[in-house]
């Protein structure tokens, strides 16, 4: 679809607008504007797109405009099932996918039905002696209904995210790390004269590379020098080998060349991983303190490999490729090597257990040397 912006006019105008003010976030009373993208509707959409972890640009391309048809649906709102070909999604999804969880079944609440969500209603059925089918029916809603709310409060997903990394043991001796370097083969990412992100970013992900192997660490490539991969693809890799985590590596750009600063991403919206906010913290600290670029914080979204990895993932994106302060930088080899080192040390971090202050009560990581 053709994304709609301020300005438009139309059915499909009319129709975002009248799914906003079913959400509560736009009045949608005035016959005059209720086909017209307006000022009021801009920031309806924008509003929207922050709280659901997508990119905030006022934009409604697809990515919106799948998000704000499925935040209408509750749960037994409809019939629910696996589809490879257009999986289906919406908070309905979720809902069920976090009464899955709180049952205690391992499943990852991202909203969307795919093979997890049909094998965990498939056992939750079989555990409560229905037909285990994987579809979300009629019956099935029945016994979730019947069932009640086991947990109250608290965070299923946290607590075994937690619990995993916990098990793991504070070294990283056989732990399994993907780094996805972005883009590739036909994709250079951001260009800016001979600099290409893509070759930026391979090289930074061969020295983690080394680094990780020194330590014992299992790592894998989602692509090679010269190849590419979809997010797909790359996510399916991670999923395979059951990786601990993903570390994707990016450089942005922007049409000012003002813009500037690094910044981590994990996955949040309806809900989020914490183990993954914690390293895109961890890591996000160790590369302001040690390469002096402008902190641009953490941030939680929403996107496709953040969304399809069942292990704690997350994108950094390592400066601006059109800032003269930061090309400068990225352009370094010494600077890339800055950068790995960091990385390293926050997946360590990650791992070592956190220690409680008994005169404060303060939770702090041990001292690690740089």
């Amino acid at each position: 679809m053709q994304p709609l912006r301020r300005g438009d006019e139309g059915s499909a105008v009319a129709e975002v607008r009248a799914m906003l003010a079913t959400l509560g976030l736009l009045s949608n009373t005035d016959p005059g504007v209720a086909d017209v993208f307006d000022d009021d509707t801009e920031l309806a959409i924008r509003h929207f797109q922050q709280r659901r972890g997508i990119s905030v640009d006022g934009l409604v391309g697809p990515e919106t405009y799948t998000a704000l048809t499925g935040a209408h649906w509750r749960l037994g709102d409809r019939v629910l099932a696996h589809d490879s070909g257009q999986p289906m999604s919406g908070d309905d999804v979720h809902s069920l996918q976090a009464q899955l969880m709180e049952l205690g079944y391992n499943i990852r609440a991202d909203g969307v039905f795919g093979v997890g969500t049909a094998e965990a209603t498939r056992a939750f059925q079989r555990d409560y002696g229905l037909v285990g089918d994987g579809v979300c029916g009629p019956e099935t809603m029945r016994a979730l209904r019947q069932l009640g709310r086991r947990v109250v409060g608290g965070r299923p997903q946290m607590l075994r995210e937690s619990a995993a990394v916990a098990a793991s043991g504070p070294s990283l001796l056989g732990k399994r790390v993907i780094i996805d370097p972005g883009h590739g083969g036909d994709d250079p990412g951001v260009v800016y004269g001979e600099l290409t992100e893509a070759d930026l970013v391979w090289d930074l992900a061969s020295r983690l590379d080394g680094r990780l192997n020194a330590l014992g660490v299992q790592p894998w490539l989602t692509r090679g020098p010269g190849n590419g991969a979809t997010d797909e693809q790359r996510a399916e890799l991670a999923n395979d080998v059951g990786a601990d985590v993903l570390l994707s590596l990016h450089i942005d750009g922007s049409s000012s060349p003002h813009a500037n600063g690094v910044s981590a991403y994990y996955y949040g919206g309806v809900s989020v991983s914490t183990i993954g906010e914690r390293l895109a913290d961890l890591v996000q600290r160790e590369l302001v303190a040690r390469t002096g670029l402008l902190d641009c914080r953490i941030h939680g979204k929403t996107w496709g490999l953040l969304r399809l990895t069942r292990m704690p993932t997350i994108r950094v994106e390592l400066g601006y490729l059109t800032s003269p302060v930061d090309r400068a930088q990225l352009a370094d080899p010494l600077f890339r090597d800055t950068v790995a080192e960091g990385i390293l040390v926050a997946v360590q971090r990650l791992y070592l257990p956190v220690e409680d202050d008994p005169p404060t009560g303060v939770l702090r990581l041990p001292a690690l040397a740089p």
